[in-house]
């Protein structure tokens, strides 16, 4: 089957960017969900592996096409590994507004007091060949860092500006679109997933 169209089963327009950015390299193009007619899926579940697999399967079988999601987010020890699967909803599921902004508010609000900041973004990739696919290719990428209580940087998006990276001296928001895809979560994850497609196609 040609791996050259690719439906992305996401309307977050930072993530389709990221995507192209490295699947383009193997000449595999991603198609924005949106742009199909294909609404969201519900995302039900407590793992990321269950809701990402659920948007893959949503959004292939509206295609037809083979559909690639992701399911990911930032985990903190401290926090028991909130935000979890409810990253991008944090703070409206404590009664504020779903942003950015608000996430990141409510998250140095809850760390406050606590002296393990550390932390990690963790990105689950489902590849389904098509809808039904009983053998998905199912990847996972990690991120560590901790959260920092000051924002700094202009790139990236949610808890970027916060997520401190000690050994490169910087915030994700503070490194190019280029070396972050080079040593994110979902980069390791995606680089992962293309050697395995890789793989199967020898």
């Amino acid at each position: 089957m040609s791996l050259s169209k690719v439906v992305l089963a996401s309307n977050n327009a930072g993530k389709l960017k990221e995507f192209s950015a490295i699947l383009g390299a193997a000449s595999i193009e991603m198609l924005a969900q949106n742009t199909l007619g294909v609404s969201e899926a519900d995302e039900p579940h407590l793992t990321f592996v269950e809701n990402a697999l659920a948007k893959a399967r949503h959004a292939s079988r509206v295609t037809g096409l083979p559909a690639l999601a992701d399911d990911s987010g930032l985990c903190v020890p401290a926090l028991n590994n909130a935000p979890g699967v409810f990253s991008a909803r944090y703070a409206a599921m404590h009664g504020g507004e779903k942003s950015d902004a608000a996430n990141n508010r409510h998250l140095l609000s809850e760390l406050a007091g606590h002296s393990n900041r550390s932390a990690y973004y963790v990105a689950v990739l489902v590849y389904l060949r098509f809808a039904d696919d009983p053998c998905p290719v199912i990847v996972q990428g990690r991120w560590h860092g901790e959260i920092t209580t000051q924002p700094a940087g202009e790139y990236g998006f949610g808890y970027d500006p916060y997520f401190y990276l000690p050994d490169l001296g910087q915030t994700a928001a503070q490194l190019s679109p280029e070396q972050k895809n080079a040593c994110s979560h979902r980069g390791r994850a995606l680089k992962t997933l293309l050697e395995t497609l890789q793989s199967e196609a020898n």
